[in-house]
Order: C-alpha cells, then structure tokens, then sequence
C-alpha cells in the first residue's frame, strides 16, 4: 500500500489534470463562438460592402474620416 503522503499527491496530481481539461473544455468552446460571432461579424461587413458599391462603385473607404477613393483597376 503507498503512504498517506504519495495518495495525497497522486489526488493534488489528478485534481489538477481535470482542473485543466475542463478548462480546455471551456476554452474550446468559447473558441466556436469567437468563430461563429466572426463568420456573422464578416458577413455583416460583406452586406455593407455590397451595399457601399452598389451605390458609390468600387472604392476603399477611409475608416477616419469617411471619404473614398475609387478602387483603381490593375492592368496586366
């Protein structure tokens, strides 16, 4: 049989190693939801380009002040 003090440690070792997994648990999913509120975050944004160059054309927006620029085509 091992002493008191070994079985003590081995359960310290143990509480420590399921202390961790639920917290990779947690953290995993938390993970799926960053990446599911991202998807929806850049489909958002892809509407309000859509909406942007239906009505001003193909432009890059200044994000300070609101002015564009149109996008300029690159010849090949």
């Amino acid at each position: 049989m091992i002493t008191e003090e070994q079985l003590k440690s081995i359960k310290e070792s143990q509480s420590k190693v399921n202390s961790i997994l639920i917290d990779m648990g947690y953290l995993e999913s938390r993970k799926h939801e960053l990446a599911h509120s991202y998807a929806e975050a850049a489909k958002e944004m892809e509407g309000i380009k859509a909406e942007l160059e239906k009505e001003y054309g193909a432009v890059n927006v200044n994000l300070e002040d609101g002015t564009f620029t149109p996008v300029e085509e690159k010849e090949e």
